[in-house]
């Protein structure tokens, strides 16, 4: 049994899409059971144990857990992730589960500059010191984020503080099926993996490919780091912390230039999804938005 936290998330959903194929049995845990599971709930695939369980409640994660050997733990960034994650952990070794695929972040190091890959840093600790089989996912930027974008590019501006430095990006159905090959292939099991897409790419770039896609001429502004994160507080109305994860991650892209990785290729024996694909399939998102 393969146990799936995050199942509505982008990732997570990609990840049962993955793995419906008769004979592999999957627990999809949420914490609102009785609503539908994109791309599952309703469809004639191979059925998915659907559960309850609340990372906040351990008595639901000891019930959830049950029976499981494999567990894939993709949680939101919060403040409490550590936390959250490290009780996981705990409930998943005390319940007999024996291989965890964790889904991490670039630069997971104690002195990143990015609190919240510190905070995965610390997570990563703790299950290397569980004794538990683990895998280590540890994909760039999701192409799914770059939706949030549409009501800014139908003003015809995209805001950063990344200058002319590349970003990777790597679309999340391409991070389920490495995490999908994690579970299902020891081969793959127990490694560390840097996960891209085929190309980094800059948002002069990305602002070119968007007037082309849209038919509106976007353009690039690149502020200070302040005045994103005060732009990301006040106008996109961002918590605090999160504004802050923002303004790190792209300011770690400027002083860490992004090269893409093989990885995906290496693994799944094809190439990864392209920007310029994932533009393309989401084209009508984009021009919903346009003036």
């Amino acid at each position: 049994m393969i146990v799936v936290m995050g199942a509505t998330g982008a990732t997570g959903n990609a990840l049962l899409r993955s793995l419906l194929t008769p004979g592999t049995p999957v627990r999809a845990l949420t914490r609102t059971p009785h609503g539908p599971i994109p791309g599952i709930t309703g469809t004639h695939q191979p059925p998915v144990e659907v559960q309850y369980a609340d990372a906040t409640d351990p008595h639901s994660l000891r019930t959830a857990f049950k029976g499981a050997s494999q567990l894939f733990l993709a949680m939101a960034n919060s403040p409490a992730q550590v936390e959250l994650e490290t009780r996981v952990i705990d409930i998943a070794a005390h319940t007999g589960i024996g291989h965890i695929v964790k889904i991490s972040a670039p630069a997971a190091e104690p002195d990143s500059p990015v609190a919240v890959s510190r905070g995965h840093h610390a997570v990563e600790e703790h299950l290397r010191a569980s004794g538990l089989t683990h895998t280590i996912l540890r994909p760039y930027a999701f192409m799914q984020n770059l939706l949030r974008l549409a009501p800014a590019v139908a003003q015809g501006v995209i805001l950063g503080t990344m200058g002319d430095a590349p970003c990777n990006y790597i679309d999340c159905r391409d991070i389920g099926d490495v995490a999908a090959a994690a579970l299902t292939r020891p081969d793959i099991a127990g490694g560390t993996y840097a996960l891209t897409g085929p190309e980094a790419v800059t948002y002069p770039e990305l602002a070119s490919r968007l007037t082309t896609l849209t038919g509106n001429h976007i353009r690039y502004v690149n502020l200070t780091p302040d005045e994103l994160r005060d732009n990301l507080i006040h106008h996109a109305h961002m918590p605090t912390w999160l504004a802050d994860h923002v303004t790190e991650i792209q300011q770690l892209a400027v002083t860490r230039p992004e090269t893409p990785t093989t990885t995906v290729t290496d693994i799944l024996g094809r190439r990864p999804r392209t920007v310029d694909a994932f533009l393309h399939e989401h084209h009508a998102h984009f021009r919903r938005f346009r003036r």
